[in-house]
């Protein structure tokens, strides 16, 4: 699934793609892939005549900003966005299609169908789901050490299982956990209210210049991620212990194991992480 920093990748190429462009014609071939508003018809038709304002992003999620919509998508395991022209052949497992008045097309493909869509009145997004119930951006200037001490304090879950809740902070998955964990030195099965003041600010630190330099790469390429323009991100190479299970730590040569964290795959180093 993407995280923060390919989804922000993702952002800034669908900017660069599709601002200013007008909405002529909405399809959606797969009508379960919208979740607001029910009515697939009252969703296209929302959508026509529409002019693509901006593009942000709240955590994981890409936000279209229109003349009187916010269209919120979430990519999920494989969603991926594409710009084509009529004449190119529509690939299989494309599941929304957005013409605009240019000819060109905003395709949506995603083999697994788990990606989802709301289309929002401007002015609401922020108020109902699936937004409402988010923490803090992770660049944001609410996101300090004192509010991770305070949020980290109250939980006594492992610290990878916290840090994945979207509702402390936003755009960390299971890559940039790991990888934030493993540049503070903590081994992800501590509890999150035994980490001390000190290792709390270590660990605010780290999760926010892995990310920043995440985003500088153009994210990581973990089984289908690419980008809009099919381009594949580069932090991959840059990866300490994440996909690296039984190879050497880059720091101290001891082998990068892999456990279960919650549930999820979760790759650490036995020595540098305590």
């Amino acid at each position: 699934m993407p995280e923060l920093p390919e989804v922000e990748t993702i952002r800034r190429t669908l900017l660069k793609l599709i601002q200013g462009k007008t909405i002529a014609q909405v399809d959606v071939f797969w009508p379960k892939l919208v979740k607001e508003p029910a009515d697939i018809y009252e969703f296209q038709k929302n959508l026509t005549g529409q002019s693509i304002q901006d593009i942000g992003r709240r955590g994981k999620f890409i936000k279209i900003l229109l003349d009187d919509f916010v269209l919120i998508s979430h990519l999920r395991m494989e969603g991926r966005y594409g710009l084509f022209s009529k004449e190119d052949p529509i690939e299989q497992h494309t599941h929304a299609l957005i013409t605009f008045t240019d000819g060109t097309e905003l395709r949506y493909r995603d083999v697994r169908k788990f990606g989802t869509m709301h289309l929002i009145k401007k002015g609401l997004e922020e108020k109902v789901p699936p937004l409402v119930d988010l923490g803090v951006e992770p660049f944001s200037d609410a996101f300090t050490d004192e509010y991770l001490w305070e949020k980290l304090k109250k939980t006594n879950r492992k610290i990878k299982v916290a840090l994945l809740d979207q509702k402390i902070v936003v755009g960390l998955g299971n890559i940039y956990v790991d990888e934030a964990l493993f540049r503070a030195g903590i081994h992800p099965e501590r509890q999150a209210n035994s980490l001390q003041p000190e290792e709390i600010k270590v660990l605010h630190r780290e999760i926010i210049s892995t990310l920043q330099e995440a985003v500088a790469k153009g994210g990581s390429t973990i089984r289908s991620y690419v980008n809009s323009q099919g381009e594949i991100g580069m932090f991959q190479l840059e990866l300490f212990v994440y996909a690296r299970n039984n190879e050497q730590c880059k720091k101290c040569g001891t082998t990068i194991q892999k456990i279960k964290v919650g549930g999820r795959g979760t790759h650490f180093c036995p020595k540098c992480q305590n």
